[in-house]
């Protein structure tokens, strides 16, 4: 397809998804009230119409949402080929994540027998009002959750992506002994630093960055203060594409809540507010398994964190009401997994009477809940909280754990982990795979939640600043191997993988900044 052809499509398909959004009417009606207005002549009437809806900010708002649109659009594959193929193109991924798919939901489903507990019931009158009373302290209550176990741990997925082969490679016709080291044996393109260097050009050692720049040492005269005022500009002149520009060198704090909704291009406006409202509902009026399985996670991971046990009321607001959220399956055109499907009961296995199970098509695993607890820094307010996190999760956190061959999918960002280490890091890697310390069975963990509970927060969103910015999880990968670098010679010292786990285990004094710029821009290649 050529590049005019392949554009008009694009165009194409974004106006037929903005005709049908709330914002397509209220432009719509902005353009007829208008026309009462006496500076709108009927000679000069369709740019008279536009300018009035430049001035008065539409334009610029339309702009976002098509911003938007572009971050989520499928790429621009041959017309005829199949939908299973734009998820994604290659069939030993689609077949793995398939068979992953049904060992998950095997598993719930055999939850829900051997406990006796039905996948989903509407509540009592009386336990409905109940939930309603205590919707804003849901952590005061202790459900009896022993019997429930998360559905998967990282660990189990990771067993998973080790077992991946191409049937269609042929493994020794590689060249370069390094490629058998690691654990990911598959054929995938990822990129090296030379590459990185000119992809993430603003991350060099010369360019200002938040995160070092702004250290008390440093007058903040030389960067900080100017960097804040352009920042100002830019939540000023409300442009979703200049706001993720600027995150690329970081969000200053007083910031960052309004920069990030802005690159998602999450307004919350009042119809926003009205739909988590009506979620909210849905969760006071039916009971699903997949709560249970909620509340299990958060009490084993955020209640338990230093930095997040205090959100744990706005983690079970958000998260039981993501479980609800029907417009979440969107996502499911660019995702290469399908949302899981259960049958009403009484009715069979008639495939007419499959419904998506839970509603949002999303199955959470251990640490799934980690994914919002950074976001309560900054969103006090939980329909904001809630769109964010849903744009965040739709955009990037879904590819964390499903099997594609996406450049920011979690089995490229393995594979880039470990040539990435084996490329300029061979003792080390060689050292550590020699005494049963796969590097990757260590960094699985950190990469599946985005580093989420491993590094301080203040450290975390810095590092999701640059998500953000360069619209990639890539720099997630160079971080991990970012850190290995950073211990090396504690490392070299190991002999066991208990031993190895132990130099890695606490990484909440790391700054994630000075790390990513030395690894990328002062590695001798």
């Amino acid at each position: 397809m050529d590049e005019g052809s392949e554009l008009s499509l694009t165009i194409a398909q974004i106006v037929q998804r903005l005709k049908g959004s709330h914002l397509h009417s209220q432009i719509e009606r902005q353009a007829k009230e208008c026309l009462h207005q006496p500076e709108i002549k009927l000679e000069s009437l369709k740019e008279d119409v536009r300018s009035f809806l430049k001035t008065s900010g539409w334009e610029r708002q339309l702009q976002n949402a098509v911003y938007r649109e572009l971050h989520v659009q499928l790429p621009p594959s041959h017309p005829v080929a199949p939908p299973e193929h734009l998820k994604e193109p290659l069939a030993y991924m689609r077949k793995a994540q398939a068979s992953w798919e049904k060992r998950v939901l095997k598993s719930l489903n055999s939850m829900s027998t051997e406990l006796g507990v039905p996948l989903a019931r509407m509540r009592p009158a009386a336990e409905q009002k109940e939930l309603s009373n205590k919707w804003n302290e849901m952590g005061t209550d202790e459900p009896d959750l022993t019997s429930f176990r998360p559905v998967y741990a990282p660990k189990d997925f990771l067993e998973v992506l080790i077992s991946l082969r191409n049937p269609n490679h042929d493994s020794r016709v590689d060249v370069g002994v390094r490629s058998h080291w690691g654990l990911i044996q598959i054929p995938l393109n990822v990129r090296d630093i030379p590459q990185l260097r000119q992809a993430y050009s603003e991350l060099n050692l010369t360019s200002g960055q938040l995160g070092i720049d702004d250290h008390a040492h440093i007058h903040p005269d030389l960067f900080e203060n100017e960097y804040v005022q352009i920042g100002k500009k830019v939540v000023l002149e409300q442009d979703s594409a200049a706001a993720q520009q600027y995150s690329r060198q970081g969000c200053p704090t007083g910031l960052r809540a309004d920069l990030w909704a802005l690159i998602l291009n999450s307004t919350n406006q009042p119809q926003d507010v009205m739909y988590y409202e009506q979620l909210t509902a849905g969760v006071i009026q039916h009971d699903l398994l997949v709560d249970n399985l909620i509340y299990k996670d958060v009490k084993l991971t955020a209640s338990n964190d230093d930095y997040y046990f205090v959100f744990e009321d706005f983690l079970y607001q958000v998260l039981l009401c993501f479980s609800r959220d029907t417009a979440v399956l969107e996502h499911f055109k660019y995702n290469s997994a399908t949302p899981p499907k259960s049958f009403i009961q009484g009715k069979g296995e008639d495939e007419e009477c499959a419904v998506v199970y839970p509603p949002n098509g999303v199955i959470p695993f251990h640490g799934f809940s980690m994914y919002v607890a950074p976001l309560c820094f900054l969103y006090n307010e939980p329909s904001k909280l809630y769109s964010v996190f849903r744009e965040m999760y739709s955009r990037y956190f879904f590819r964390l754990h499903s099997i594609s061959s996406s450049p920011s999918g979690i089995v490229s960002l393995c594979l880039q982990f470990e040539r990435l280490l084996q490329t300029h890091l061979p003792q080390l890697f060689y050292h550590l795979r020699h005494i049963g310390a796969q590097p990757l069975r260590i960094a699985f963990k950190w990469m599946v939640r985005a580093f989420s509970g491993y590094l301080s927060t203040d450290q975390l969103l810095l590092l999701w600043d640059r998500i953000l910015g360069y619209d990639s999880l890539e720099v997630v990968a160079v971080l991990a191997a970012a850190v290995f670098a950073f211990r090396a010679e504690n490392l070299m010292e190991v002999t066991s993988l208990a031993s190895a786990e132990a130099v890695l285990a606490d990484l909440s004094t790391l700054k994630v900044m000075p790390l990513i710029q030395i690894f990328l821009f002062a590695t001798a290649i």
